[in-house]
């Protein structure tokens, strides 16, 4: 695709759009600078990017990244945090996977593809989290939403169309109504997508003399319908109640091309596999809560409930063409997941005279999954059917202290988990998966002002990730003849151990942070030598250790604000069955580049890289990306905004890695490099918003 064309026509639109309103904003008669002045309005210019004790603050409604049409984008172009290439997790640099938060509400990846950019105030990325949060996950992005203040409604409306690979658009609709104790929130938005994706895998497997790789593309073409709603009830100044429910349904159509190359002891084969696929997914989630303050004995009680649901439905026909003879039918794969969660708890806050705070509770959840797997092999003329039947339930009770003695701070924690995991076939008796185990999670931090501009502060945390409920079923993807992507039943959860100290001096940051992961979880292959089919999955490894030295450098000069991230880290991953090759250190940088011109015209520049990354088992290639955006406002109302992302278009993640004696050698390129343009309308203003939620279900966000 020529990348000029749209570009000139967008830039062309653009200026339409900036003529178009600055005439409507001109309407204003001559006269009525003469009338009397009303009001003064003070304003003052705020900061995009704040920085305390290494957590990074994102003010996201008052700056260019609220024209990004989805919140998964957003948090790609944020400092540390990083998205994977299928765009279904997210991580943060030296952290692993962060817990996820809208407001006071659990989330996962799933929920976020709900929530509205529109509706986003800040971001908060919080590096050690207290034990006030779950014990999954040593970092936490915390999202809050807006809080508007004035008049008795407001409406957004947004359109945003890009042009990647090729054009996908982005329709948005988000409201809120308060009146008296009420209040009422909804958004919908209609996504029309045509997504690109390609990668390739190279691999030798010199036990079997088996020589193999293969490039494989997708076009997928997605019709998205983002939907979410809640009333909330201010029932006095100090209790509430509220009820929210929010979804995602989308429909895809992909048809995937494998080229194949396979060589097996002196036999050769090119191979060209088609698969017509389709694919549903509908996500839904739902929860009540309830807050009351009990005044005799001075303590906040709040209770919750939550229910999600994910399904999925996926349908392929595969065929094959060996050495450039014709299509064969090769297998239909009929499968489908289905995920139920349900989850209450309760939790009490007392704070004493003496700046003392403490916080306890309890929490159980509940989730049952079920994987239905029918494929029909027609070289075989054979079909092969199984259902398999995944339950766990997770007990939690905490108790949490914090408070401040001068000019230290502190804040100590305890949680206690139970875990019962089972699994097995609907055939069977038996459980091929029978674990239960209990766990202790303390958490420590403690920090001391050394004066009104410097201060030191040392964090101690143990912590848990769990897999997601879909890497735990039977779920497999066919790719060619040769190599399949699988699922592991068998995964277990990853322990961490994190200890770390900063120095903080005014809005600068330097912080030091080693670690220890026991059973992590990374790529694994298993080789079916009855069939001669490599199976890519995941296990979980012995261990990965390392450090990070991280320094967070803001500064602002005139009309430019700059935000600065370097983080300096070593990481080690171990495992007796893979090659370990050399653990070295690598550079990660994130610069953002804000400019504040005449016109109300605004101007950012922010790029960001990797050095190269040799990580013991794994070793990555280096990375560096250009992003650019210009935005307009016009008055209160309009707002028009052009980006273009990837400028070089060096979004591509390379990966070598030896295990169970295969060496193998990835690339995935990622269709990033994109020219957009968004125009948002708004009007209506609400008066003192009340609206509130909190999270129930601490596993939300393993439902995908």
């Amino acid at each position: 695709m020529n990348i000029y064309l749209p570009l000139k026509l967008l830039i062309a639109f653009m200026l339409f759009c900036l003529s178009f309103m600055a005439n409507a904003q001109n309407e204003t008669p001559k006269d009525s600078i003469s009338q009397k002045l009303n009001e003064v309005v003070i304003t003052q210019n705020k900061k995009t990017f704040t920085n305390s004790n290494g957590n990074i603050k994102v003010d996201v409604a008052n700056s260019i990244y609220n024209a990004i049409p989805n919140p998964v984008d957003l948090l790609s172009r944020l400092p540390l945090v990083q998205v994977s290439p299928n765009r279904e997790s997210v991580s943060i640099v030296g952290k692993g996977n962060p817990l996820i938060y809208i407001d006071n509400q659990r989330v996962g990846m799933n929920e976020l593809n709900t929530l509205a950019v529109a509706d986003i105030k800040t971001i908060e990325i919080i590096q050690n989290p207290s034990s006030k949060y779950e014990a999954e996950g040593r970092a936490v992005i915390l999202i809050t939403r807006k809080l508007s203040k004035k008049d008795s409604f407001r409406t957004e409306i947004s359109e945003t169309a890009s042009f990647k690979k090729n054009y996908n658009n982005y329709l948005g609709f988000n409201s809120s109504f308060k009146k008296n104790k009420l209040e009422w929130k909804a958004n919908f938005n209609y996504n029309k997508l045509e997504r690109w994706e390609n990668h390739s895998i190279a691999y030798r497997i010199p036990q079997a003399g088996i020589i193999s790789d293969y490039d494989v593309s997708a076009v997928t073409k997605r019709n998205q319908y983002i939907f979410g709603g809640g009333l909330f009830y201010k029932i006095n100044e100090e209790d509430y109640f509220s009820v929210n429910i929010n979804g995602k349904s989308q429909g895809d159509n992909f048809d995937i091309n494998t080229f194949t190359f396979n060589k097996n002891q002196n036999e050769e084969n090119n191979v060209y596999t088609f698969s017509d696929n389709s694919s549903s997914k509908n996500f839904i989630n739902s929860f009540v809560n309830y807050s009351k303050k009990i005044k005799a004995i001075d303590t906040k009680l709040f209770a919750g409930f939550q229910y999600s649901n994910f399904n999925q439905h996926l349908w392929s026909l595969v065929q094959n063409n060996y050495n450039e003879t014709e299509l064969e039918l090769s297998q239909g794969r009929d499968q489908k997941f289905n995920v139920d969660a349900f989850s209450g708890r309760i939790d009490l806050e007392k704070k004493f005279k003496n700046e003392m705070n403490w916080e306890y509770g309890g929490l159980y959840s509940a989730a049952k999954s079920k994987s239905n797997y029918d494929v029909f092999d027609y070289d075989k003329n054979e079909n092969t059917t199984f259902d398999y039947n995944f339950k766990e339930a997770n007990l939690a009770a905490y108790s949490q202290l914090s408070g401040k003695i001068k000019k230290a701070a502190f804040s100590v924690g305890l949680r206690i988990e139970n875990t019962n995991v089972k699994g097995k076939y609907s055939t069977d008796n038996s459980f091929l998966i029978d674990k239960n185990y209990t766990n202790l999670f303390p958490k420590a931090q403690f920090s001391y002002a050394i004066d009104s501009t410097k201060s030191l502060s040392v964090d101690y945390s143990k912590s848990i990730s769990r897999p997601n409920y879909s890497s735990l079923s039977m779920i497999a993807t066919y790719i060619n003849p040769y190599f399949i992507y699988g699922s592991n039943i068998n995964l277990g959860p990853t322990f961490m151990d994190v200890v770390s100290t900063v120095f903080q001096y005014h809005d600068k940051s330097l912080k030091v942070t080693l670690y220890q992961n026991k059973n992590p979880v990374y790529q694994d292959f298993v080789f079916d030598n009855q069939n001669n089919v490599l199976t890519f999955t995941e296990k979980n490894f012995q261990k990965e250790s390392g450090f990070n030295i991280e320094l967070t450098v803001p500064f602002t000069y005139r009309f430019w604000t700059n935000t600065n991230s370097l983080v300096f880290t070593k990481n080690k991953i171990e495992d007796e069955n893979a090659l370990f090759n050399s653990s070295k250190p690598y550079l990660y940088y994130y610069s953002n580049n804000t400019f504040k011109l005449p016109k109300d015209f605004t101007f950012v520049l922010s790029f960001w890289g990797a050095t190269k990354q040799k990580e013991g088992v794994f070793e990555r290639n280096a990375k560096l990306i250009f992003d650019m955006s210009l935005a307009k406002s016009f008055g209160k109302n309009w707002n028009c905004t052009l980006s273009y992302n990837d400028i070089f278009k060096n979004t591509i993640y390379t990966e070598r890695f030896t295990i169970n004696d295969i060496v193998s050698r990835a690339r995935y390129l990622v269709d990033a490099n994109e020219v957009s343009i968004t125009l948002r309308y708004s009007f209506g203003k609400i008066k003192e918003s009340e609206f509130k939620e909190k999270s129930v279900n601490e596993n939300e966000s393993r439902i995908r």
